[in-house]
């Protein structure tokens, strides 16, 4: 029962996250993020937000340090969007998942042969 339910608080953490971070959060160094996942604590104490940011390391460090700036003021409208007893402390962590399957992804293509290439 409880995962079921940190599972839903999880997504709808995850949607509202995306939306307030897409409107309202108006620090410049925020680039192009997508929220991947929510992980929440089963006491609903916690939750990891795993992030996905398009750009070089430095855009990616920035976002990550603009989005840690604001955690509170993110906390603050979640909060206010969703009626829980308690709203978790929210931690930004990058995740490279999206990066990595497209660099697996080009590897697969060039080592393909140019005769598989051509029946794609």
């Amino acid at each position: 029962m409880v995962q079921y339910r940190s599972g839903r608080v999880a997504e709808e953490f995850k949607k509202e996250i995306s939306d307030i971070i897409k409107n309202e959060v108006k620090d410049p160094r925020v680039g192009f993020v997508s929220v991947v996942f929510v992980e929440v604590s089963g006491d609903l104490r916690h939750a990891k937000v795993f992030v996905s940011v398009l750009g070089d390391e430095k855009s990616i460090s920035d976002t990550i340090k603009a989005l840690k700036s604001a955690a509170g003021f993110i906390r603050r409208e979640v909060a206010r969007r969703i009626n829980l007893r308690y709203t978790p402390e929210l931690t930004f962590v990058y995740d490279d998942s999206i990066a990595h399957g497209a660099k697996i992804s080009k590897i697969l293509a060039d080592i393909l042969p140019e005769e598989d290439k051509n029946e794609q």
